[in-house]
């Protein structure tokens, strides 16, 4: 069992009331983490300690500062023994969580490389004498909220391009993967960041939306980013709206896979089953949604269909499970309800669809109409649906019906043709002959509509995360009117 002490001011700290809270492995019911329940007092610490180390963090050498994300990058690939270790928390596949690990060191190290590239510029002025600059500077603390289903991948995002950017951080750690959270806090600071410069609050889950709100309303707090779901990033866009922070906002996805009908079906299928079920269907980019073409479905289906009896789910523990667990027994048992909805009202079970406590076969249904709750709901599951259209217009149509913009994929041969249809997708993200799921740190990551708005990534995120401010130097004498 692992104890998670709260990390304020480079300090491990207990909650101020001493409260805990624990966190259950979802396929054995065994306690993996005992965390500490931070109180709003614990967040305000958070905070101060945050904008007390915010003045030297800022007044770092650019290349100080790469320096130390560069040795936090590499002592997080050290210890990605731990963050496996930790997996237990959300019943990942060791798998999963060792990609999270070498993917979230190359954020620390994309983000290194930013810290030289925070340009301004000089600016034309009417006023003779005038020399005018658009110049870009730290905010001051930023609040990172970050989700449990790719816990070390998006926690790090919430806070290496701010680092970058000269602010200091407060992360609010997940109910459900608190340990893994609690760790990159402390890989950051043991890399020697400095006391405050990364501090790590996490909380039980009847009080989130009171820390959370707290967090968002203290005035050192200069901008917000989330990654969780549209029902939540809503709560947390008008927080900070209310208090006047800008937010970044990366949210639920119900990603469209399109099937022309000259596509390499072979490769489709591999994509397909990739982006459907990795990670047991736990991904915001998670193809929800196969568009295919009248012409070639049948043939599509029966090739996934085959390839979806070779994914056993499973304890992650068994070296023969292909999947893993769901986060808890009831993911499970709300995605039964989806998929006993859309075969009552007429789709075809074509794979899986056994659920026993968290653990969920993969599940691919046919013949899935408007009618049926899984058109439009994200599954944030093991489920891909089957949608059949006649022609590339119609395909078009299926796959921008949704309120969901993330991730999107086209398999075509004709590659002309995908261009010319992926830039009328309503998706932040589209990938031509590749999967819905898939993330580069140099990237810029962010979707439309109900997946939330800006993005993270490279250059992308330096707009999100550095204030612009217009200064001018006067060279010689200014006519006023009075």
């Amino acid at each position: 069992m692992l104890d998670v002490p709260l990390l304020i001011g480079g300090q491990s700290c207990p909650a101020r009331d001493g409260r805990t809270f624990e966190r259950h492995n979802p396929v054995t019911g065994e306690v993996v983490s005992r965390v500490a329940a931070a109180t709003v007092e614990d967040a305000d610490a958070a905070v101060a300690a945050a904008q007390a180390a915010f003045p030297a963090w800022a007044a770092l050498a650019p290349n100080e500062r790469r320096t130390r994300l560069l040795k936090a990058a590499e002592q997080m690939q050290a210890r990605a023994g731990e963050f496996i270790a930790a997996a237990g928390e959300t019943g990942a596949m060791a798998n999963w969580y060792g990609f999270n690990v070498h993917l979230a060191s190359n954020m620390l190290r994309e983000a290194a490389s930013m810290t030289t590239q925070i340009h301004g510029e000089v600016i034309p002025s009417d006023v003779p004498g005038s020399f005018a600059m658009a110049l870009r500077q730290p905010c001051g603390v930023v609040l990172g909220i970050a989700p449990w289903n790719a816990p070390v991948i998006l926690a790090t995002r919430a806070i290496a391009m701010p680092l970058a950017c000269g602010n200091t951080v407060v992360l609010k750690a997940s109910e459900l993967s608190p340990a893994v959270h609690r760790l990159i806090g402390q890989v950051l600071q043991d890399a020697g960041l400095g006391d405050g410069v990364v501090n790590v609050i996490s909380n039980a889950p009847a009080d989130a939306a009171v820390i959370v709100e707290r967090l968002i309303a203290n005035p050192a707090v200069r901008r917000v980013n989330f990654t969780g779901s549209t029902k939540v990033g809503r709560i947390v866009g008008e927080l900070s709206a209310r208090h006047l922070k800008p937010a970044l906002l990366e949210l639920g996805g119900k990603a469209p896979l399109l099937v022309l009908d000259d596509a390499d079906l072979d490769a489709a299928v591999e994509a397909a089953a990739f982006g459907a079920y990795f990670n047991q269907g736990q991904i915001c980019m998670s193809t929800e949604r196969l568009v295919v073409d009248s012409k070639v479905a049948d043939a599509f289906v029966a090739k996934l269909a085959a390839k979806v009896a070779t994914l056993r789910a499973g304890n992650p523990a068994s070296s023969e499970s292909v999947l893993g667990s769901l986060v808890d027994v009831s993911a499970g048992e709300r995605i039964q309800l989806l998929v006993d909805d859309a075969v009552a009202k007429g789709a075809k079970l074509v794979a899986g669809g056994q659920v026993e406590g968290s653990i969920m076969q993969a599940t691919l249904l046919d013949n899935v109409t408007p009618a049926m709750r899984l058109y439009a709901e994200e599954s944030f599951g093991p489920v891909a649906v089957v949608l059949r259209g006649d022609g590339d217009e119609e395909l078009l149509r299926l796959a921008n019906d949704s309120e969901f913009g993330l991730s999107a994929a086209i398999f075509s041969r004709d590659t002309s043709r995908a261009l010319a249809l992926a830039q009328r997708v309503e998706s932040g993200i589209c990938h031509i002959n590749g999967p819905t799921v898939h993330d580069e740190a140099q990237m810029p990551f962010g979707g439309v509509k109900a997946s939330g708005y800006g993005s993270f990534g490279g250059k992308s995120a330096i707009e999100q995360f550095t204030q612009l401010r217009w200064v001018t130097l006067q060279n010689g004498p200014r006519h006023y009117p009075i």
